[in-house]
């Protein structure tokens, strides 16, 4: 099957840690046998515009068309004005695939899948969405609601990452864990002095993004220290997966304390590199690991717990590679 990925989540020549999570997808869609290219729709923006959106770092430069692994993207330019949805959504429609697919899936609704379901329905051929969760928990709330609901409606098929997102028919198909299998370690166990010693805590996110809550995990951080830890804290912007994966070994406990999130797949990943996590009730964690509350005190309580007794817990099945490949193979036999 020749399927086309539309998205304006892909890794980009200066940005390689965007959107892998829909690199990895298209890595399992081609893994099934299938011909994948990719169409990446883009705002037009100037550079200085990047500083105030950590999320679109590369996008103002990215060129034309690129490779990316095995795969070719091109990329198209949109108009994106916030303010008016409709010349956003029209805009993005305009972007066109001259190669014919059977089956075009896109990651996102706004505004990428206005271009996807207009390429479908040129070709003539079905189309899936992927909710990752802002389309969701963001855009239903605002004044693209109901431009978003009419796209998730207007799909084939509605896939969503994780249930917490689950609506209009959606089927849940997890994002799988990709790590290489150099940095796939046993969950490691603290040997400092407990509260005399300096310990690492993993912030895996960029600290710019509001969404992700670096205010509490610093405050956690100040409140260990009052204890006797000496506390340093790592934080993730646009770094490689390999220096991601390094940092997860080199940590001593994973901090998740975002205010939204789709799974989230960092916990999943620092788990399969040994380093214990430490969340609040955010994305689908509490279906699989314990969660704790959005509180200083609380969070600060199972990092030591943590360093203490370690973490026994096991990854949901569907996050690993077979599991998710299977859900996906399903899917596009029944298109």
């Amino acid at each position: 099957m020749k399927i086309l990925l539309v998205t304006r989540l892909f890794p980009l020549p200066d940005n390689v840690a965007r959107g892998t999570f829909v690199s990895d997808h298209a890595e399992l869609l081609s893994a099934l046998g299938h011909e994948v290219k990719i169409l990446n729709v883009l705002p037009r923006m100037l550079r200085m515009n990047e500083a105030r959106r950590s999320t679109m770092e590369g996008v103002a430069k990215a060129p034309k068309s690129y490779t990316h692994g095995d795969f070719e993207v091109t990329v198209k330019r949109h108009l994106e004005i916030p303010d008016f949805p409709l010349i956003t959504a029209f805009s993005a429609s305009r972007a066109k695939s001259t190669w014919k697919p059977d089956l075009v899936v896109c990651h996102t609704l706004w505004p990428a899948a206005n271009a996807a379901k207009k390429i479908a329905k040129s070709h003539s051929v079905p189309w899936i969405a992927i909710v990752h969760g802002h389309d969701f928990d963001v855009a239903l709330n605002d004044h693209r609601a109901s431009r978003v609901e009419a796209l998730a409606h207007s799909a084939d098929k509605l896939v969503v990452v994780s249930n917490s997102l689950s609506r209009f028919d959606s089927i849940t198909i997890p994002c799988h864990v990709n790590v290489d299998e150099e940095w796939r370690k046993p969950m490691k166990k603290f040997k400092g002095l407990f509260r005399k010693s300096k310990i690492d805590i993993l912030f895996p996110a960029d600290p710019r993004r509001p969404e992700k809550n670096h205010l509490l995990a610093l405050r956690v951080g100040e409140e260990l220290e009052t204890r006797g830890w000496k506390v340093g804290i790592t934080t993730l912007k646009k770094q490689p997966r390999s220096m991601v994966w390094d940092r997860m070994l080199a940590a001593d406990v994973c901090l998740i304390t975002s205010l939204r999130e789709s799974g989230p797949l960092v916990a999943k990943e620092s788990i399969v590199c040994g380093c214990p996590v430490v969340a609040v009730d955010v994305g689908d964690m509490s279906e699989w690991m314990e969660v704790y509350p959005a509180e200083v005190r609380a969070l600060a309580d199972a990092v030591e717990d943590r360093l203490l007794n370690g973490q026994e817990v096991t990854l949901p099945p569907d996050s690993h590679f077979e599991n998710a490949s299977s859900l996906w193979n399903s899917l596009l036999e029944s298109m």
